[in-house]
């Protein structure tokens, strides 16, 4: 058994070449993120990429753009790794597959109380994806900075049309 926990993220653009950042439910301080969640077993990325989307955010009207299919990991702060060792976890951090999507819905379909009992955001706010390393919490700001890099040039792109 791996040490990190297989893991989706999930960067979702708009129109406006926006990414959508959301501010995690469960931090007093204000730390936004990307959706990500757990590939289930026999999942594929794209579907889990799918499913943890619509359960954390309520959004489905997206189209595929790109992937990271070469795991990205970060290894959790030791006050992080000592709480989910204590829930039964053995996972020292996570390796997380990538997901690009379009989003060709609008902002109305955003619902962060799909699932009341496991609400992980509280607010959402859509920025320049350069944005997002800078507002990451310290261990997970290297996978950020990779994603911009391999992804950003998809949503510049100005050549390619979407919605």
């Amino acid at each position: 058994m791996s040490k990190y926990r297989k893991n989706v993220g999930i960067v979702v653009f708009n129109h406006n070449r926006k990414v959508l950042l959301c501010a995690r439910a469960d931090k007093k301080s204000n730390q936004w993120q990307f959706p990500q969640g757990g590939i289930d077993n026999e999942e594929d990325i794209i579907d889990a990429a799918r499913r943890e989307l619509h359960e954390e955010t309520g959004i489905s009207s997206v189209e595929l753009v790109a992937t990271i299919l070469e795991p990205l990991r970060y290894d959790f702060p030791k006050q992080i790794f000592k709480n989910f060792l204590k829930k039964g976890s053995p996972y020292v951090g996570q390796e997380q597959f990538w997901v690009l999507f379009y989003f060709c819905g609008n902002d109305e379909e955003i619902d962060f109380c799909t699932n009341p009992q496991e609400i992980e955001f509280k607010a959402y706010e859509w920025a320049d994806i350069e944005e997002a390393p800078k507002r990451i919490v310290n261990f997970k700001k290297e996978v950020y900075q990779k994603v911009v890099q391999n992804f950003a040039p998809y949503i510049q792109d100005k050549e390619i049309q979407y919605g």
